[in-house]
């Protein structure tokens, strides 16, 4: 039965690792720390390579308590992660990281059935800590993505822990089981559980630009665009990408910015053209508060620790 077992073909560039198989080619870097191309039947979704993100906009609440005063660390340490280690295993046996010279021992006919391969990252705070990413690959294309934080003594408390996808183009709209509406972990009595769908990536127009699109208790989402950054591609034909729980429910936005460049905007008009889609899958995201007016800190439980370890796992379809 196993010689007959749909397999994946194994790619050993000198600084990437790639994965390839019915309607996927999955390549992931080395020296970025991350998978920079996710082509699905032949649609890139990656503009960037995938990374853990620690920051949020901050809100007019976390600017009345002095958040971003207190955690600014983790707005610049999330931007420039240092690759630490790398480690690959082919259906579950880790071997030697195949850079050159070594992948020369591989030929280019090397296939599995299984194949992950594990980034150690090394985070610039102070003092420093690491995430350990895992991505599992099966040979239908099933993806596993495990992120694990290292809490460190001292480390000021996070804004959010999840994990960015930055696509090319902006999404058409966004399907997703979960709770209605924009909800946070202490804000989320109004939300009603169901199936949604939101057209486009709205983002609240605040008088200053913030955290904003966050779905919580979410248990599959589904991005849909229409469009790509390739000219001989011309189609608009809708294609899509699938994220699952694994042993929980997550909390995810999908917005057209990252949160440096919400956070660099003073008002709506300096955001710049919405090009891209950005989905970052939250693990945990800290809670907007503001019980007795903007400017009450958040009460204790929808604090993040950064003193603490902290994990979560999701799917990718």
């Amino acid at each position: 039965m196993e010689n007959t077992a749909i397999k994946m073909k194994i790619i050993y560039g000198d600084c990437t690792f790639a994965l390839k198989g019915e309607g996927f080619h999955y390549i992931f870097s080395y020296t970025r720390g991350g998978l920079e191309s996710l082509n699905k039947n032949g649609k890139e979704w990656l503009y960037r390579e995938t990374l853990p993100t620690f920051w949020r906009a901050l809100t007019d609440n976390d600017r009345g308590n002095g958040f971003g005063y207190r955690s600014s660390m983790w707005l610049g340490a999330g931007m420039y992660p240092k690759v630490k280690n790398v480690q690959v295993s082919i259906d579950q046996k880790p071997i030697e990281q195949p850079i050159a010279p070594i992948n020369n021992r591989y030929s280019n006919h090397e296939y599995a059935q299984s194949a992950a391969i594990k980034f150690t990252l090394e985070i610039n705070s102070v003092p420093k800590t690491e995430v350990i990413v895992n991505y599992e690959v099966q040979s239908d294309g099933e993806m596993k993505i495990s992120v694990f934080y290292h809490g460190q003594q001292g480390l000021p408390e996070l804004p959010l822990l999840g994990f960015r996808f930055i696509m090319p183009t902006k999404a058409k709209y966004f399907e997703y089981e979960g709770l209605s509406g924009e909800t946070y972990p202490d804000r989320m009595a109004g939300g009603i559980e169901g199936t949604y769908k939101v057209t486009g990536l709205p983002v609240t127009p605040y008088l200053v630009p913030q955290d904003c699109g966050v779905h919580m208790k979410t248990k599959w989402l589904e991005i849909t665009r229409d469009s790509t950054m390739n000219n001989a591609d011309q189609g608009k034909e809708e294609f899509s990408l699938r994220f699952e729980q694994v042993n929980g429910d997550f909390a995810f936005s999908a917005l057209p910015y990252k949160a440096e460049e919400l956070e660099n905007a003073t008002h709506l008009e300096e955001l710049p053209p919405a090009r891209r889609t950005v989905l970052v899958i939250q693990g945990k995201v800290r809670g907007v508060g503001g019980i007795n007016s903007w400017g009450a800190d958040v009460e204790e439980a929808y604090h993040i620790s950064a003193e603490e370890d902290h994990e979560f796992s999701f799917i990718v379809k």
